[in-house]
Formats: structure tokens, sequence, C-alpha cells
């Protein structure tokens, strides 16, 4: 076995595997999706940082930067020495989960008792300036919940994530980090990290020495809706992380929940309006755990499926764009996001033509993708 992306599920990376996938999730604008499409189509991390250089000039840039071997072996160190293990998403102990959401994290940075990753999670998120009576509610659900054999996963923040971190620390909570693992934000919170380590886990995909900036929030939102079953919002404004937690679970297909709250707190405006849109009314942990049961229930009395013998990564022929291909496509992109089916229709080329395009064009950092499969021009 040459290279670990031909292995089946829950094998390990061997550790030139483990430095190749590292070096190519660190290269510039190589992303969780751009990551796995490198690998459909040049077979193998080694194999894509080869062709890297390629696919930028393709799309028009004159030069992409590539995470070089010796600084993936100095991260892989310096994680190693902080208690921090890399696991890629094939690998038995990455969260089934998060694994499912077509952006999950190719590596997966964890710190703490893996085994609870394994376990049923519920995510709670809110408002941090929460009031005292929110407050009060996620600390009673949280506890609740833990006490049901679920995982409370939140962000860590301060407000509502703390109260449910802190509540069930004894049962077990994971906290999805936005920055580095030596990088805790809000920085008063490090000894609540310690806390949560005792029994539970710390998850990052970013690099050791990242300090967290405004867009590494949404990226972590997509996290920790990605690790649950369902989201329970304890108070949220109408503009706040909390709905941008709630919208990333109904892309993901997970539970939306909602603490009802007073119509003349701000803080429940965003939690109220959920409600309206059909959001599951929460008031207590058996409101979660009679939606999740069956869900869960399911699951548990499926069958073990036998070991997969496909790759992880369904590997897709090279595909040379013909003629003006590479232009139009490039052409009917624009700042409004647009779906890869529309681009297939109006362009007329053949899909693997346009992803190939697009592959091009995120490396060359002239699109962005969203969610539900949109693209648009940087």
């Amino acid at each position: 076995m040459a290279e670990t992306e031909t292995a089946v599920d829950g094998a390990e990376l061997s550790e030139e595997e483990r430095i190749d996938w590292l070096r190519l999730i660190r290269s510039e604008n190589v992303g969780p999706r751009t990551f796995k499409s490198l690998i459909r189509y040049c077979g193998s991390a080694r194999a894509a940082l080869a062709q890297l250089p390629d696919f930028a000039r393709r799309g028009g840039a004159g030069h992409v930067r590539i995470c070089s071997r010796a600084e993936a072996e100095r991260e892989l160190a310096a994680v190693r020495t902080l208690g921090v293990r890399l696991v890629a998403m094939h690998e038995a102990e990455y969260p089934a989960r998060l694994r499912e959401i077509d952006d999950a994290p190719p590596l997966l940075a964890v710190r703490g008792k893996r085994a609870g990753l394994a376990r049923p999670m519920v995510a709670m998120v809110g408002s941090r300036n929460a009031s005292a009576a929110g407050a009060k509610i996620a600390a009673q659900l949280a506890r609740d919940l833990g006490a049901a054999g679920l995982v409370v996963v939140s962000g860590l923040a301060r407000g509502i994530d703390a109260a449910a971190h802190r509540a069930s620390l004894m049962t077990g909570t994971v906290a999805v980090l936005a920055g580095g693992h030596d990088r805790v934000y809000p920085a008063e919170h490090a000894a609540l990290l310690g806390d949560i380590l005792e029994e539970g886990a710390a998850v990052s995909e970013m690099p050791l020495g990242w300090e967290p900036r405004a867009r590494d929030f949404p990226r972590r939102n997509r996290l920790i809706s990605g690790l649950a079953v369902g989201v329970v919002i304890v108070e949220a404004a109408q503009r706040s992380g909390s709905l941008i937690t709630s919208r990333f679970a109904l892309e993901q297909g997970r539970e939306v929940f909602a603490v009802p709250g007073s119509p003349l707190d701000p803080r429940a405006q965003g939690t109220n309006s959920l409600l309206k849109q059909g959001a599951t009314l929460v008031t207590e942990a058996a409101d979660v755990i009679a939606t999740i049961e069956p869900i869960l229930g399911r699951q548990m009395t499926r069958p073990p499926a036998p070991p997969a013998a496909a790759p992880p990564f369904e590997t897709e022929a090279e595909v040379e764009p013909e003629g003006h291909a590479r232009d139009d496509i490039a052409g009917l992109l624009g700042p409004t996001p647009v779906g890869i089916d529309d681009l297939v229709r109006l362009s007329g080329a053949p899909p693997a033509t346009v992803r190939r395009v697009l592959l091009e064009l995120e490396l060359a950092g002239r699109i962005e993708r969203h969610g539900g499969g949109l693209v648009s021009a940087i």
C-alpha cells in the first residue's frame, strides 16, 4: 500500500502519509473541499503536491505557496509535545458524524479524551452576553443531557457556551476552537479548557499558533454542528454567530432546537424567530431527547456495515478543458454565489470540466466556495 488514500476506512496514516496530508491542507488556497478534489484528480496527497503549481498556473496564478516538509515536521513535533493528535478523516478515531459533512477537515487536531468523540453529541450555543436566566437554563439542559449519556459540544465562548461546558464537565464535553490549540480564545477560558480536558476533549482544524480572526468563527461553527446530532440555541440575537450555527445545522441535516425567550429581550429575537421557522421548542432536556432518540435508535439497531473496500476519496479521471472552456466558466462567475449545476448548464461544459476549472481557480485564489455547493468570484 503506497498511499493511504487507497486504504479502507479505519486504516491509520503512516508517518510519511501524515506529513503529505498536512503539507497539502496547509498549502495556499487548499481548504477541505479542495483537498478532496485534489485527491480525486491526483490519487494521493503526494501526487497532488507535485501538481499544485500546474493547477494554480492554469487557474491564472503565477505562484502558489506549498507547505514545505520541514514546516509540516515542525508542526507535527509541536502538536505531539502539547498532547495533540492529528486524526485523518478516514481513521477510526475521527468523529463519524463530522466525517459526513462535505467540508469536513481532512485532519482534525484532537486533545484530551478522544474516546468521547465516538459518543453521540448535542451542540449548545447562544449569546456571549447571556442573561442569568439564559445561563441557568443552558446549564440545566447541559447537565440533564449529559446525564442521559450525551456529550455536549460548544465553542468555549463566553456566556451560554461556557455555562454548557461547565455543567457537563463530569459527563464529558467537547470544545471546538477557532484558533490553534495553543491560542485559547477568550484567554480567560484557559482554565475552563483545562477542566474540559479532564473528561472531555478539544478539537481544532487550525495550526498551532493560529490566532482566531473574525472569519474563523463561522468556520468553527460548522464543526460544532457537524459533530452533533442536533443543535440547541439558547438566547441569540437576530444577527449572531449562533444563527450561523443553526444554518449550518440545517445544511448538514442536523436537528435544530431553540429555547423560547421574552419578546422584549433582544437576545431572544433570534431564537424566537427560529421557532417560527419550525425549530423544535425546548424547555427541558426531554424535548431534545424525544427528538434524537429515534435517530440514535435507528443507527444503533442497524447492523454494522463491513469495511469499505473503496478509498475514502473517489478518484476522478484527468480532464483537460477544451477550447475556451476555462474562460467561459470563469466569465460566468461573479460576486453572487452560483451552483455548480448552473455553471454546467450555462457553460455547456461537462461536469468534470467545470469541477476541474473551479479547482484551478480556487488554487489561484480567484473563487470562494460556500455551503450547498455554491461558488462565487473573489
